[in-house]
C-alpha cells in the first residue's frame, strides 16, 4: 500500500459520521444520490463553522447529507437545497426531521439549477455548494460566483473524478469540465482557489472581487 493510499485509508477510518447523517447516508444509498463523502462533509462543516455561515445554498441535495453536514458546521444558518429529483429532496426532507432540524432552517427547491439560479439574489449567500450535474459544473460555479457575497465560499465535490482529473489520457466530458475549471479558477484574479485531496475531492473558491 503506497503513503497516499495509507492516507486515505486512515482518514476514512478517523471520520465518525454522526448518527442522523450516516441514517441520511443509508436513505441517499439506496435512492442512488451519491452523497459526499464523510471526510468531505467533515470539510464542509468546519467551512461553514470557520465562516459563521449565515445563508447557504446547495445545488444538489445528496438526499440531506451534504445540507446535515454543513447546518453541523452552521446551525443558526438557513439552507436552500435546489435539485431535479423530487425523491432526493423527499428524502432530504426526512432525513432532516429525523435530525430535528427546524423546518425554518432549510426550504426546498425541485428543479434544474440552470433554471432555478438565475432568479436567485446577487452577493447573498456565505456558502454555495455545487454538486450536480457535473458535465455543466462551470456554469454552475459561474452562477455560485455570483450569488456568493464577497469573501464568500464556493465548494465543488468531487473534482478529482474519481482521479481520472490526474490522468491526462482521460477526456470524457465530465473529466474536461472538472480540469477546465480547475485552470480557469486558479489564473482567475477574482478568487482564491485551493483543493484538498480528501475523499473524493474538494475544491475550495473564495470570492475576492466583484466588479
Amino acid at each position: 500500500m503506497s503513503e497516499n493510499d495509507a492516507n486515505a485509508r486512515y482518514i476514512r477510518e478517523a471520520i465518525i459520521e454522526p448518527t442522523a447523517i450516516a441514517r441520511a447516508r443509508s436513505h441517499a444509498i439506496e435512492l442512488g444520490a451519491a452523497p459526499v463523502s464523510p471526510a468531505v462533509g467533515a470539510q464542509l462543516a468546519v467551512l461553514a463553522a470557520a465562516s459563521n455561515a449565515r445563508s447557504i445554498v446547495e445545488i444538489g441535495t445528496g438526499a440531506g447529507v451534504s445540507g446535515l453536514w454543513l447546518l453541523r458546521g452552521a446551525p443558526q444558518a438557513v439552507l436552500t437545497s435546489i435539485d431535479n429529483e423530487p425523491e432526493h429532496l423527499a428524502a432530504a426532507r426526512r432525513s432532516f426531521s429525523e435530525a430535528k432540524v427546524p423546518p425554518t432552517k432549510a426550504r426546498f427547491i425541485t428543479g434544474r439549477a440552470s433554471d432555478v439560479l438565475p432568479r436567485m439574489n446577487e452577493a447573498s449567500y456565505d456558502i454555495v455548494l455545487v454538486d450536480a450535474d457535473p458535465e455543466n459544473v462551470i456554469e454552475y460555479v459561474e452562477h455560485g460566483l455570483r450569488l456568493a457575497r464577497t469573501g464568500g465560499i464556493v465548494l465543488v465535490p468531487r473534482v478529482l473524478a474519481g482521479g481520472k482529473a490526474a490522468d491526462p489520457v482521460q477526456r470524457d466530458a465530465v473529466t474536461s469540465a472538472y480540469r477546465s475549471l480547475v485552470q480557469e479558477t486558479q489564473e482567475s484574479p477574482a478568487v482564491l482557489a485551493a483543493i484538498s485531496t480528501v475523499g473524493e475531492g474538494l475544491l475550495q473558491l473564495v470570492s475576492i472581487h466583484r466588479d
